[in-house]
């Protein structure tokens, strides 16, 4: 206490000069309409900027509350843009009821892991078997690109094989053919931003810069965009012939993906079942 006095005794004068100001300046503006004015507009400037500013980070700080409504969303768009892709335009089909027509359907998850550097990359997601995941399922990017197949779930968690991984096969096709080919990743060279297409037949044309997109088999719906060829491979002799291509996806700047629904999945897995016991 006996500071605070020796203190305040010290700087006396300052003190009174800043209340006198500040009274002074109290005085003028409750005075003078112009001053008065000038006053407020500022003050008004001040408080506006500041409420700018608050608002920018309350936005800022619930950005990932849009982002899940927003991917939650396009889900839902996505959902219906394959519904009208799959539609079988050489047969009038009578929808009666759009939900249980549909055959596939998309919900999203967040990436919470995601490894792009090893031989075997996977990624994990946030939501598990209490949201509907299930072993097998395809995963696809917010770019609708090819992302990977669930591997193991658990109630609220999800690993996905990631594209990047040396036991991912996706069945492709040229966009403007129906022939199949698998698409893999690596084949002695593993750069994320490449992929390699095997045994498309040799008599189809593809060029540099066609683009390859799923073929609807393996559980990814037909027409999903992978990437642009950037080389082409021809050997003497051989019936196939292999595709080097630019992938679409930047496996990098993950955040987001799409979980694909397939309605058919269970009677699809009992039909192959049957087949294979035939053999």
């Amino acid at each position: 206490m006996r500071n605070l006095w020796i203190f305040l005794s010290r700087y006396n004068a300052f003190f009174f000069f800043i209340v006198f100001f500040a009274i002074g300046i109290i005085l003028t503006v409750r005075n003078n309409a112009y001053q008065r004015s000038v006053t407020l507009n500022s003050t008004n400037a001040v408080v506006g900027s500041a409420y700018e500013r608050l608002n920018v980070l309350k936005r800022y700080l619930n950005l990932g509350q849009v982002n899940d409504s927003l991917a939650q969303e396009n889900a839902k768009l996505k959902t219906t843009l394959l519904q009208l892709q799959n539609v079988d335009t050489t047969s009038t089909v009578v929808v009666k009821d759009s939900l249980n027509q549909q055959q596939y359907t998309l919900f999203s998850a967040k990436v919470i892991k995601n490894s792009i550097t090893l031989r075997n990359n996977v990624i994990t997601i946030n939501k598990g078997s209490l949201q509907g995941v299930t072993q097998g399922m395809a995963v696809v990017s917010p770019s609708v690109g090819v992302v990977g197949f669930v591997m193991d779930v658990s109630e609220n968690l999800a690993t996905v094989r990631s594209l990047l991984n040396s036991g991912t096969s996706i069945s492709v096709s040229p966009k403007k053919y129906n022939a199949f080919g698998s698409l893999v990743w690596g084949d002695g060279n593993f750069d994320i931003t490449k992929a390699y297409v095997k045994e498309i037949p040799n008599h189809y044309k593809v060029n540099k810069g066609d683009t390859i997109v799923t073929s609807g088999a393996g559980g990814f719906p037909k027409g999903i965009l992978v990437g642009k060829v950037s080389r082409t491979e021809l050997s003497t002799g051989d019936s196939f012939m292999s595709l080097e291509i630019s992938l679409f996806n930047d496996f990098s700047n993950l955040q987001y993906v799409y979980l694909v629904k397939n309605r058919m999945t269970q009677e699809q897995n009992a039909l192959e079942t049957l087949t294979k016991d035939e053999q």
